[in-house]
């Protein structure tokens, strides 16, 4: 009987020693390694090669004997994913998308599937009963008699199935769940992940069937397992958003065939996600009357250009302390707009409560906000309504100086497409467009700021 054999797995970057050691010698973390059981030998290996093409072994090949055909994409009827992905899906890809539970990632591909009809989906689910997805698919009103539904956990099992169904695009929910049999592991485990990921990737290489995996993630928000599953992926996709609001983020951490700088936008409603094409007329709310404290800013996310409603209150600090508190923006950078205005432009604020929030539940990471942040704050402080129809665009530096963003002629645009009539941006921007009816007004401190907008 072939002896058992155990290594310790680097729970953060999945890398393998013969014991126990303190320090990653790979990654630098402390006390992430953990024995597993690890059997080594002959496997039956279903995914080890019986997928390939060809029967000799592969020989280096000159570059330029290299013919390139391409395949076309698989264009999905989700335009957000089908953007996020660099054009559709590519045949043969590996994706991961990964995010909080509940946040919709299995909705998100079950609605991908069904609306595929003139393709064969398989969805393999090792965390759900078919039962259980039926009654999903009946609420959201979706339903395709081409697509499969496979309950199990063993990945050999799972691309036996393959072969009877022959689909075209593949979903694993999820990779946690999956385990071999050639690795005596629980299920989840760094040499779980490891090997069933690798399997999966040579099988969607040598099938050329695209593979999507569901993954999970942290507490602290990074994706579960070894670090080496994003390595082996094609696209690592990340499916973010507030419980407490309905829309949700599909952004790009890695894309081989396309680019990063993507997101797709969507709504969870009782029927399901519904695309937002156009999300800046949902992020800005509609008030009655003026009111002080709100600003709206000219951003960007990804390659889309966005106008989301920036809000500030600054008020007298009834504990002593000040507080200071953000949601949708970095708090260290609030801090420092503040010092901004203390140092560069006299107005007192350490004896002021300040909070900001981003509506909508976003998380906005553009500088160009900043803007947009400092004339909320004048706004509050001052107790004074900004002028309506009013955008902002622009970083601000530590001298108070406001500096230029990329892409302002994508920004521009989107406003004169939502009916503003002004924006203020950095006085270094030269490229005005002609023909445009916005009023651009171009300030170069926040001091100049005040005085235009508040004189």
């Amino acid at each position: 009987m072939a002896k058992t054999k155990t290594a310790f797995f680097c729970r953060n970057c999945g890398a393998e020693a013969a014991k126990w050691i303190g320090k990653c010698p790979a990654c630098g973390e402390w006390n992430t390694y953990v024995e597993e059981v690890v059997e080594k030998g002959g496997a039956s290996g279903v995914g080890k090669g019986t997928w390939r093409n060809h029967t000799d072994k592969p020989q280096p090949v000159s570059l330029t004997d290299i013919s390139v055909q391409v395949q076309p994409r698989l264009h999905t009827q989700d335009a957000e994913l089908n953007r996020v992905l660099g054009g559709g899906i590519v045949p043969g890809s590996l994706v991961l998308i990964a995010g909080e539970p509940g946040i919709g990632k299995s909705t998100l591909l079950l609605q991908t599937a069904v609306h595929l009809p003139q393709e064969t989906i398989l969805y393999v689910s090792g965390e759900e009963s078919e039962q259980q997805i039926k009654m999903r698919a009946d609420r959201l009103g979706i339903s395709n008699d081409r697509c499969f539904l496979f309950t199990e956990t063993i990945v050999e099992q799972i691309l036996n199935a393959v072969k009877t169904v022959s689909p075209t695009l593949l979903i694993i929910d999820s990779i946690q769940t999956l385990q071999s049999n050639d690795i005596q592991a629980t299920a989840g485990s760094i040499s779980q992940i490891r090997e069933c990921a690798g399997i999966l990737q040579r099988f969607a290489k040598e099938s050329g069937i695209s593979v999507f995996l569901i993954g999970h993630i942290t507490k602290d928000g990074s994706i579960a397992g070894p670090k080496l599953l994003e390595h082996i992926v094609d696209a690592v996709l990340h499916f973010e958003g507030d419980q407490h609001h309905s829309y949700r983020l599909l952004r790009t951490f890695k894309n081989r065939f396309g680019s990063t700088a993507e997101i797709g936008i969507y709504e969870m409603k009782q029927e399901g996600l519904r695309q937002v094409s156009n999300p800046s007329e949902l992020l800005i709310s509609q008030h009655d009357t003026e009111l002080s404290g709100i600003s709206i800013a000219a951003t960007m996310e990804g390659q889309r250009p966005l106008l989301i409603e920036t809000q500030a209150l600054v008020s007298r600090a009834v504990y002593g302390t000040p507080q200071r508190s953000t949601t949708g923006f970095d708090l260290r950078r609030l801090h420092m707009l503040l010092a901004v205005l203390d140092k560069r432009c006299g107005f007192k604020l350490g004896d002021k409560d300040a909070f900001i929030n981003i509506a909508g539940g976003l998380k906005v990471e553009d500088p160009a906000i900043d803007l947009s942040v400092i004339a909320s704050l004048l706004s509050s402080y001052e107790d004074i309504p900004l002028p309506p129809r009013t955008c902002f665009s622009g970083e601000v530096g530590l001298s108070g100086e406001v500096r230029s963003v990329t892409r302002i002629e994508q920004r521009l645009a989107e406003a004169e497409k939502l009916g503003f009539r002004k924006i203020f941006v950095s006085s270094h921007f030269k490229g005005i467009p002609k023909n445009s009816t916005l009023e651009i007004i171009q300030v170069s401190t926040v001091r100049d700021l005040y005085d235009k907008v508040f004189s």
